[in-house]
């Protein structure tokens, strides 16, 4: 699969001014030919996704979503953090999505990490970051996991219709976990 931003094939190397100047490039392409939808920021199906950040993931083509179907919270592991339950309480709190689909993923990296990541960089840069790395090694326990940080967090007003899934990175599939098993 290619997209619009992908390397050109003669192409093995590029630097990081490269890459930011011709995704500039792409939107103005885009921009050229952008019309106002008109759309409200509520996101229409009243639902937020949470997702790992990982670049193998079109969750809109995935799941079947168009422009302003939904919110996309996306970070490493697609793990419910802090900064996760901001995202929420806003999108639940103050445009309306009462649902939460909590999407990770076979073969996340997260799976190969451990806290000594954090160490590592206090090593290197002297200082040791303030946040978790929040590594797994189960993906199924860590949804379940995720599930509950959501269902069990006071500043989330909606919490009946939180459902987590693994999506198979080989397949496109979605499997469902129970939260109770």
């Amino acid at each position: 699969m290619t997209t619009s931003a992908s390397l050109p094939a003669e192409s093995t190397h590029e630097t990081a001014e490269g890459t930011t100047d011709r995704l500039v490039e792409m939107n103005r392409a885009y921009a050229a030919k952008f019309t106002d939808p008109g759309m409200d920021a509520r996101p229409v199906l009243q639902v937020a996704v949470v997702a790992c950040m990982d670049a193998r993931l079109d969750l809109h083509a995935a799941l079947g979503l168009e422009l302003g179907d939904c919110h996309t919270i996306r970070n490493a592991g697609g793990v419910v953090t802090d900064d996760t339950i901001r995202s929420l309480t806003i999108s639940q709190r103050a445009l309306g999505t009462r649902t939460v689909i909590l999407i990770h993923h076979t073969g996340c990296g997260l799976e190969s990490l451990t806290e000594d990541f954090r160490h590592e960089l206090e090593d290197e840069v002297g200082q040791r970051p303030a946040w978790a790395v929040e590594a797994f090694r189960d993906v199924d326990q860590d949804v379940r996991q995720s599930m509950q940080r959501v269902r069990t967090n006071p500043f989330l007003p909606h919490k009946d219709d939180v459902r987590g899934f693994v999506f198979d990175v080989h397949t496109g599939l979605l499997r469902e976990i129970d939260p109770t098993s």
